[in-house]
């Protein structure tokens, strides 16, 4: 979970301002480690501050994103983004009911692709990503 004085301070260092709205917007992340979507950080923000508008909300989030603030590399067939404050390489867990996504710090390094089926791509990095009921839904 990143520290709001850190992602306050990436905004600061790309010349951009840190309005009132991106700071409630940046103190949302730092709070928790849920992934939320846009929509979500969206009606916890304006409950706060109501003429927020979505677009201040895509639009800070989306910046953060080119800052290397936040991922925004989580669209689980949901219909929407998920943003993880997580930046370091990890995996997650998801649950096809309830949709929470949760964090795994574990190196799968046995997972590779055959150079035959790379298909002449050069391979970055790889995310691993379980699909299933979270206790929750399981009762």
């Amino acid at each position: 979970m990143p520290d709001l004085e850190v992602l306050i301070e990436l905004f600061r260092q790309s010349g951009r301002k840190i309005t009132p709205q991106r700071r409630a917007i940046l103190e949302l992340l730092a709070q928790g480690s849920v992934h939320p979507t846009a929509e979500e950080i969206y009606q916890q923000v304006t409950a706060m501050m109501p003429d927020v508008s979505r677009a201040t909300v895509y639009n800070t989030l989306h910046e953060l994103a080119a800052l290397g603030g936040v991922n925004e590399a989580f669209e689980f067939g949901e219909g929407f983004m998920r943003y993880d404050t997580n930046t370091q390489a990890h995996h997650h867990l998801f649950c096809i009911r309830c949709h929470t996504l949760v964090d795994i710090n574990h190196d799968f390094a046995e997972v590779a692709l055959p150079s035959e089926e790379a298909v002449g791509y050069q391979i970055l990095r790889h995310r691993v990503t379980f699909y299933g009921l979270c206790p929750d839904c399981q009762s």
